[in-house]
């Protein structure tokens, strides 16, 4: 029996991620993210997917992000009834997100209702809370390295990718096939989070591109980091922060506190605006054996901010202009709190906006480093006058050196390696890479595209 693969997401675009395998009369899929980004990404949330969500036989996850899991509610909507595995780090932190993401979706839709300014009427969400909570039910734990079997001659492993708490790269043997899937690959010799995991073999690879194209800077984040909250505190400004509430908010918070303490920084309030980054914070503290960090290296990072629980304090940081960090979700400015924020701050050169890895294209955040001068919100224009900066090289990404030298570790070349989890130029200059410096097969897929593993 043949085995297959299609490409439901994830391909020319770093988000949506969901790809199909079907072996042994088994269907698996491999993430269930959401589209994000530009607006003909977004509707593919609301068509139906091609396969049948009932005739899904289990759901296997590589990690939390929105991105990777972000459509799972919808699927068991739609009639999903079989298992979800993956870490107990990445069930934990989808408890967070998923509820989250249903609650933001449902608190938009009725913005726009009240505000009038969808085209839909009514607007609706793509699913609510309660749906995300119903399929919370359908996770299932596994271990690092401990092979889980599903029958058939069929096995799933969870290996340590280092992006994020949980996150797993994930080699699945079929009777046919050895298929690996990177899922998002974190950087080597990172303060926080391990390696990634080394892999000998695969007879295909899917292999995420996201800085495909892109090498991060070698420049040290806490020097950047001091230059510009000093350069904006002089100038009487906020310092905003769009942070993903997992990893990225627990990093930034990891290079401030080692600032202040140091005395390179003063010690002015730094707010963790983000009831999903505050909780994810917390997972910091409780799982601890799963990154660098000491327990207590952990508590005293995760510690040192103020915690925004309400939306009414989250109000009160924009009409109280003193100089301060504020931390908010989302990273790429999509929605959260983080939009408030920027329509209080943004259009004030004394602050500064400051992003802190790779923004997708038709994202605000991307719009902002591209030089705009106006971001819409709400359906509105706001300006932006505000100083915009980046730290790249806070990515929990690998850049293209790194996806190589993680590659370089495999005994034999794959039968093919997809490049997955990219934007079409990133995606085919790491295709390049891999045939001209290693010498594989590699192809960039089509999205919805079917193909036969032989």
């Amino acid at each position: 029996m043949v085995d297959k693969i299609t490409f439901l997401g994830g391909v020319g675009t770093v988000t949506g991620s969901k790809y199909l395998i079907e072996t042994q009369g088994q269907r698996i899929l491999v993430d269930c993210g959401l589209f994000q980004g530009f607006k003909q990404l977004r509707l593919r949330n609301w068509k139906p997917l091609p396969i049948n969500p009932a005739d899904i036989d289990r759901v296997l996850l590589t990690h939390a992000h929105i991105d990777h899991s972000g459509y799972l509610p919808r699927l068991v909507q739609d009639g999903f009834r079989g298992e979800i595995h993956c870490t107990a780090p990445t069930k934990a932190l989808c408890e967070i997100l998923l509820p989250d993401s249903g609650h933001l979706q449902e608190r938009e839709a009725d913005y726009a209702n009240r505000k009038g300014f969808s085209r839909h009427h009514p607007a609706l969400p793509l699913y609510t809370m309660d749906d995300a909570d119903a399929c919370l039910k359908q996770f299932r734990t596994h271990d690092f390295s401990q092979p889980v079997s599903f029958g058939d001659g069929i096995e799933a492993t969870f290996l340590e990718a280092g992006h994020i708490l949980g996150a797993a790269s994930i080699s699945l043997k079929t009777p046919a096939n050895t298929i690996v899937f990177s899922g998002d690959l974190g950087r080597y010799d990172s303060p926080i989070m391990h390696d990634p995991a080394t892999i000998r073999e695969a007879d295909y690879l899917l292999v995420e591109s996201t800085y495909g194209d892109g090498e991060h800077s070698d420049l040290d984040p806490e020097d950047m980091l001091e230059d510009i909250l000093n350069r904006t505190f002089q100038r009487g400004g906020t310092v905003i922060i769009p942070a993903f509430a997992v990893g990225r908010a627990q990093t930034l918070l990891f290079h401030i506190n080692r600032l202040r303490t140091s005395g390179r920084i003063p010690p002015l309030p730094v707010f963790l605006d983000s009831p999903m980054a505050i909780d994810a914070t917390d997972l910091f503290v409780r799982f601890a054996s799963t990154h660098k960090l000491t327990h207590e290296e952990a508590k005293a990072a995760c510690g040192m901010a103020k915690y925004v629980h309400e939306g009414s304090e989250s109000q009160k940081l924009d009409s109280d202009l003193t100089p301060k960090i504020i931390i908010s979700a989302s990273g790429m400015a999509t929605g959260g709190r983080i939009l408030h924020h920027l329509k209080a701050y943004a259009p004030d050169p004394r602050h500064t906006i400051l992003f802190t890895g790779y923004q997708a294209g038709g994202t605000r955040g991307a719009a902002m480093l591209a030089g705009a001068t106006k971001i819409k919100i709400h359906g509105a224009y706001h300006p932006v006058r505000a100083e915009v900066q980046n730290l790249h090289m806070l990515s929990a990404h690998a850049d293209s050196t790194e996806i190589l030298r993680w590659l370089g570790n495999f005994t034999k070349a794959p039968e093919e390696a997809f490049l997955v989890h990219g934007e079409p130029a990133a995606s085919d200059a790491l295709r390049l890479r891999i045939v001209e410096e290693l010498g594989w097969d590699a192809t960039v897929p089509e999205h919805g595209e079917t193909r036969e593993l032989r």
